[in-house]
């Protein structure tokens, strides 16, 4: 299947612009269903060609509107996110996707960094979010697209011009003047240790990826994805919008993979085939779904956390799915190894790299390289991999190197068929007498000593806090109630050091979570440091 499939793809060329490449694509497949937006009052589908009408349109809007080469966006998922994204492209000004879940002090950072004057969102989106650090100059794509619709007649041409006109003729001058290597997007981290770092991405770097993933052979055209991650987490905004995008795929839009029963009730009623997001995501879905409702399923997609436990195979069990994982970083624009069926009964690999990337493994203290097999810092160098950070100098020169390698603080190694294991961020490790203490492993021996499992949710997490004596403690942080004495008998008696015992139990109501469904690990090390 995956030869056949992709051989059915036309191959990008990575070396045009995002607008090119979305023109071309988008007239291939003019009649496609492109979306079904469910986060409307009424469900709405739209066509590949009607996007591409609406977005040269409002593309020639927006280089009126404003002269600011970056943009604000504040959207979930959905036709208004969707047609933003791609009529900025069009006009060769960068979207910045805003994080609108990290706080009002952490977006202002963002845009004050990025230099945003202009936001594109919506009127009945910004009632919601008041504590937003709005800008005067707010563009409500909402009352764009109603006052398009009232011009029936010139739209009705518009498609009839665009199908037919040679297609050089549609390639706008702005689209046509992008080189390659320029901005064409710009990301910000979760901010999850310190202020959100700026994560601009080329054009190379987000065709390339899209590129190396198609090249994997996993989707047929017209293949029906769950679209419900937001826009500002890099996984959304390439593996969900732009990927089908330029490879004719159909997203199915909800607008937060947070509605668990709205996107159950699409999954059926659409039979989709693809369903995205991270362990923590998926853990709703394992809770409510019924078999009905998951039952057309061919491939769960999960990254951005390890995979607990067991998860794959309850997946596999409720639904007649593959339960692939992946591994990536917003830095890699995002995907950089990814497992395929055939691969995936290695285990616990996150699967073979992508077309055209280099895996380096370095010591952490020395820096030196590692051989295969060995376990050190994981450094990658590709087509998809960022040139810096945005006005971060210090930070850039310690994580890339003249050569292009981008040390990623995760620690990681690759075997001698090329598969790749992650074991852990190094931030998740402790230095403690010398010894690195993996956080990780002691979480999983805690949830087996308290036969809690992490299946359902995330339950206990170690962090390592400033230790007046050793340097640094182990804390750990639970949702349910232990008995110290008897959990350290318990760590002790499976085979553990001592010191990797926690020294420092704290009860929490709930484990707190960024927006992309991670650990919110900044929160839980400012509550440890206030102890």
């Amino acid at each position: 299947m995956a030869n056949q499939v992709g051989q059915t793809m036309k191959a990008l060329n990575t070396e045009s612009s995002l607008g090119l490449e979305l023109i071309s694509s988008l007239r291939r497949n003019f009649f496609h269903l492109v979306l079904i937006d469910y986060g409307l009052p009424k469900v709405v589908r739209v066509r590949r060609g009607t996007l591409l009408v609406l977005a040269l349109e409002l593309s020639k809007e927006l280089r009126v509107y404003t002269t600011d080469k970056r943009v604000g966006v504040v959207l979930p998922p959905g036709i208004g996110g969707v047609l933003t994204n791609v009529a900025l492209f069009l006009a060769n000004k960068i979207p910045v996707n805003l994080n609108f879940t990290l706080g009002s002090e952490n977006v202002r950072y963002s845009m004050e960094k990025a230099g945003i004057t202009t936001v594109i969102s919506a009127q009945a989106l910004k009632k919601k979010l008041p504590d937003f650090p709005w800008k005067e100059d707010f563009f409500d794509i909402s009352e764009w697209v109603n006052g398009q619709r009232k011009n029936k007649s010139y739209l009705i041409w518009r498609h009839i011009f665009i199908f037919f006109c040679p297609l050089h003729f549609l390639f706008s001058k702005s689209a046509k003047s992008c080189k390659s290597q320029e901005e064409a997007a710009l990301l910000f981290t979760s901010g999850s240790s310190g202020n959100p770092k700026g994560v601009p991405l080329s054009h190379r770097n987000l065709l390339s990826n899209c590129d190396q993933i198609n090249r994997l052979g996993l989707f047929a055209p017209q293949t029906r994805m769950l679209a419900n991650l937001p826009l500002f987490h890099s996984f959304g905004f390439t593996v969900s919008t732009l990927y089908p995008l330029l490879f004719d795929l159909l997203m199915v839009c909800v607008p937060s993979p947070l509605d668990v029963k709205l996107s159950l009730h699409v999954l059926e009623k659409e039979r989709v085939k693809v369903l995205l997001g991270t362990p923590t995501f998926l853990r709703g879905y394992l809770r409510k779904a019924e078999r009905k409702q998951v039952s057309n399923l061919g491939y769960i997609i999960a990254g951005a956390e390890k995979t607990p436990k067991g998860f794959k195979e309850k997946w596999e069990a409720l639904s007649p799915c593959n339960y692939l994982e992946g591994y990536g970083l917003t830095e890699a624009s995002p995907a950089v190894s990814f497992n395929v069926p055939e691969q995936n009964s290695v285990k616990k690999s996150v699967g073979r790299l992508l077309p055209q990337i280099e895996c380096k493994v370095r010591c952490p203290d020395l820096l030196t390289d590692l051989a295969n097999g060995q376990t050190g810092l994981l450094c990658f160098r590709g087509p998809n991999i960022f040139a810096g950070y945005l006005d971060e100098p210090d930070t850039n020169q310690a994580v890339l190197d003249a050569d292009g390698w981008f040390q990623t603080g995760d620690l990681g190694r690759v075997n001698q068929a090329g598969y790749l294991f992650i074991e852990g961020r190094l931030s998740r490790f402790s230095k403690i007498g010398g010894e690195m203490v993996p956080h990780g492993k002691i979480e999983d021996e805690i949830t087996t000593s308290l036969g809690i499992g992490q299946l359902e949710q995330a339950q206990c997490v170690i962090i390592g806090a400033t230790d007046p004596v050793k340097g640094e403690k182990l804390v750990l942080f639970t949702e349910v109630e232990i008995d110290a004495q008897s959990l350290r008998k318990k760590l002790i008696a499976s085979g553990l050091p001592n010191i990797w015992i926690p020294k420092e139990s704290i009860l929490i109501e709930k484990i707190p979570t960024l927006a992309s469904g991670k650990v919110d690990f900044q929160t839980l090390r400012e509550l440890a440091s206030q102890r």
